[in-house]
Formats: C-alpha cells, structure tokens, sequence
C-alpha cells in the first residue's frame, strides 16, 4: 500500500498544509539570486557555442575553458541560467553515472567497476570545483538511504549490499529498527545504508556559481536568448550557425544542453520524453520537530517503490519531499502550467503526513513541477552529428545533478575527436532504445505508469506488460 493510502491525514489537514505555498522553486526564490544577464544582439563568432543554460551546459563552458584558456566559448540561454531542471529538482548530487547500481549492472555491467570508479572521481571532483570557485551551496557528502515502506520490497537487498561492495561501495542493509533510528516513520520496515556516493546540494546556488565562475573565466553568456535555428555556416559549411531572435552566432563548433526541451537536432527527439516531477518544501522545522525524526547524519533518502518519494533536510531544516507521481501529458508538450499541478501536491502531502504523523500541522512554503529528460535507459546517452562539429547529451532522467559534468566530459572528448576511457565506453558509443512516434508513445508511457502503480498496490507482482519491457531491456529502473 502506497503511503498516502493509508490516510492519517484527513483532507482538510492537506489542504491547510498547502494553502500558503507558493507555485515557484524554493532554490531559485532567493532574495540574492542574480540578476539576468541581457539577451545576445547583433552578430559574433565563437569557438564553442553551448546552447542551454543547465548544469549540462554549464559545465561544459567552464571545462572547455579550463582545457583551453584561450577558446572562445559562448553560452546561449532561452530564459536565465538554471531555471529548468537544473534549478528544481530535489539537489541529490550522485556519484552514479547510471542512474543506480542495479540499472548500470543490467545494463553495462562488465563497465560497472570503471563506470563507478568514474562516477566517484566526479563527484570528487565536482566538490573540488565548488571549493575552488567558493560556491554557497551547501555542498554535503551525505550518503544516502533508501527505505522499504513495505515487506516485498526487502527482497533482494542482500544480493543488492553483496554487488555493491564488490564494487567498492559502503552499503549496509537495515531491519526495521535500524532504519527507523536513521530516520524515524511508521512506515518504514527496513533498507539499505550507503556511507558515500551521494551528495546533497542546494542546485539553484550551484547553478549561479557555476554561472559566476564561467563569466570569470571569459566565457559570455547570454539569457533570454532561445536559439530558433541551427545551419551550416557559409558555402563550404566550415562550422555552424544559430539564429537567435536579435541576432546570429557562428561557432566552430555546438554543445547542445537543452535536455527535454524541444531540439535542435531532430534525431534526439527519438530518444527522449518529457516526464514532470513534483516537488514539496516545508517550512522550517522546530527543534523539537527535527528531533521527533531523529535523522541521523541528515542523509538524502528514497523509498523503494516503483512509484518513489525522495526526501532531504536543507541547512535551514526544512524537509524537501518529491516524486512519486511522474506525469507524462499525452503529446509530449511541455507548457508552464503543467508546473502546478493542485492534485498531485495534495497527493504528496497526504504522503507525506502518513509517513511522518509526527510532523502534524507542518506547512508547505514552496509547491512546484519541473520536466525531466526522460529515455528508454534511464542514464544519459550521447552522441555527434554536423560532421563531429556538434555534440550533444540528454536523457539523464532526474540523477543529472552529478552526472551532468561527466557528460560535458564526453561531449568536449567527441568534439575533440580524441580516444579517451570516455569515450571508449559502451555507455557512450551505445544509444537507448527509440520510442515509439505518437500517439503510440502517449499510449505506451501511459500503460506503464499504470502498471507500475498496480505493481506498487499488489506486492511488488509485476504485470504481463511489465515483464515484457524487462524482457526487452526497458524495465524501469527507480
């Protein structure tokens, strides 16, 4: 049973919980955000034009100007730096570069050990960077901690604990009592400790870091500039042009960063879904209300059910409480009001009242939705095109917070053209499984988010559309 089907919150307590939140990222409705950068006029050139304003882009202007001082690297943003996903998601930082151990084992497992050794080295150094640069954010090398909130989803943490440490990690399993003096709710009947791999942060700060540190290393970069076109440049298509409403740039070369965005490149619309997630922030807790929970060590947590809830402490004691119920509106269109969302909010705090009963009367300041660059694997692909001028990355499906930089890595390799362990990877030279065009897409994505909410409903017992996508090698993954 799902824990907002337990009920302990009656209606009218949700309600109340909800009246004052406002529709916006908590992250991003800071007092000292920065002002926007102006729109780009006129006409440039550029070595590197990257176009998006996302972690993803992000990263790689800076990297590309770390590797090259001297490059000319431009930055293209349609709205200001970090206001989509980058900026709305729950602010896990996590090693993994496959979305979880259990989908990197079914899917690359014999890369598994260098995929994780990868995964550690990026998440090192992305600490590293934020030192450096002195970016606010709260950066936190946690850990992290999954929770079982029913018996069927005990099955198979011994197998999951024994894989994990093969491959170095710290993972210990948890009975009931164990997991409940990490973190206290009735609901909670066992799970897994995992000491490292995951850090939390707050992902608007880190995103107007990183957007302080590119300016400081000479990279421009321009907001509420939405590049409308992408062509070969002059007769002999020596690079690559982009039209933006007042203006063009000519690059040598383009990263594109736009994530679940419509593209520029038509080819990566085969291969990614725009899925909304839903997010939560209380007020801040008492003393005595931090203390009802006991979190020890203030590590991000998880459950374990197809249709999951994340959750996370921020340094103001506020508890961040998202997920469960990912949207797909048929057609794929994304538009601002799928944003709010009043029935899925109202879904998420009757869960969250029923998992933690001790938190009675808690508000929420913050109520929002952000889409997700969602593909058939459930990790990021990659890939080239115009001759090896342009590179590009998506599909990270909500772990991109970490595994973003890795990304700018690979696509700055490929633009290279150079032979590196990145770029050798069969996670890098494979692609995921295509959708289907619409509307068989809808109907697809549809049948499975039904099916997996059923499975949630009945023991963990996956139905005979279910089985056929794990037979297939499409079996979600949370």
């Amino acid at each position: 049973m799902a824990p907002g089907e337990r009920r302990t919150a009656v209606p009218g307590a949700v309600a109340r919980s909800l009246a004052h939140a406002v529709p916006r990222s908590f992250w991003l409705d800071q007092p000292d955000a920065p002002e926007a950068l102006p729109a780009f006029a006129g006409r440039t050139t550029a070595d590197l034009t990257v176009v998006g304003g996302g972690f993803t882009g992000l990263w790689t202007a800076l990297l590309a100007k770390e590797r090259d001082s001297s490059r000319d690297v431009v930055l293209l943003e349609a709205r200001t730096v970090g206001w989509a996903a980058s900026g709305r998601n729950g602010g896990f930082c996590s090693a993994s570069l496959t979305h979880g151990l259990a989908n990197g084992l079914e899917r690359f497992g014999a890369e598994m050990p260098a995929l994780e050794r990868l995964g550690e080295e990026n998440l090192r150094e992305i600490g590293q960077t934020i030192a450096k640069h002195d970016i606010d954010c709260d950066f936190s090398p946690t850990g992290e901690l999954s929770v079982a909130t029913a018996p069927w989803q005990l099955a198979g943490l011994d197998e999951y604990r024994d894989a994990a440490r093969a491959l170095g990690q710290d993972v210990e399993v948890l009975d009931a009592a164990g997991v409940r003096r990490e973190l206290d709710s009735p609901l909670f009947v066992g799970g897994l400790r995992t000491a490292g791999g995951n850090a939390l942060v707050e992902p608007g700060r880190l995103a107007w870091g990183l957007r302080r540190a590119c300016l400081e290393a000479g990279v421009a970069i321009y907001e509420h500039t939405p590049v409308t076109s992408l062509t070969s440049a002059g007769a002999g298509g020596a690079g690559l042009e982009l039209a933006t409403p007042y203006g063009r740039v000519r690059a040598g070369q383009v990263v594109l960063g736009t994530g679940a965005f419509g593209p520029l490149l038509r080819r990566i619309s085969n291969f990614v879904v725009p899925v909304w997630d839903y997010v939560l922030m209380t007020e801040p807790l008492s003393a005595a209300q931090l203390a009802s929970l006991g979190w020890r060590d203030r590590r991000g947590a998880s459950d374990m059910g197809n249709q999951f809830h994340y959750f996370r402490l921020t340094r103001d004691n506020r508890i961040l409480w998202g997920g469960y119920d990912a949207v797909y509106f048929n057609g794929g269109g994304i538009r601002d009001e799928q944003a709010w969302r009043p029935a899925t909010f109202a879904k998420l705090a009757a869960h969250f009242f029923a998992t933690f009963p001790q938190l009675e009367g808690v508000s929420f300041t913050h109520a929002w939705g952000g889409v997700i660059d969602t593909c058939s694997r459930f990790c990021a692909f990659f890939g080239t095109a115009r001759q090896g001028r342009l590179a590009y990355a998506a599909g990270y499906t909500g772990l991109g917070v970490g595994a973003t930089r890795f990304g700018a890595q690979v696509m700055l390799d490929l633009l290279a053209g150079a032979d590196t362990e990145r770029t050798r990877l069969a996670m890098v030279r494979s692609k995921p499984v295509p959708f289907p065009p619409e509307p068989l897409r809808s109907a697809v994505i549809q049948l499975t988010r039904a099916s997996l909410a059923r499975a949630d409903r009945n023991d963990g017992r996956r139905d005979v559309w279910l089985r056929l996508l794990d037979r297939l090698g499409l079996g979600y993954d949370s």
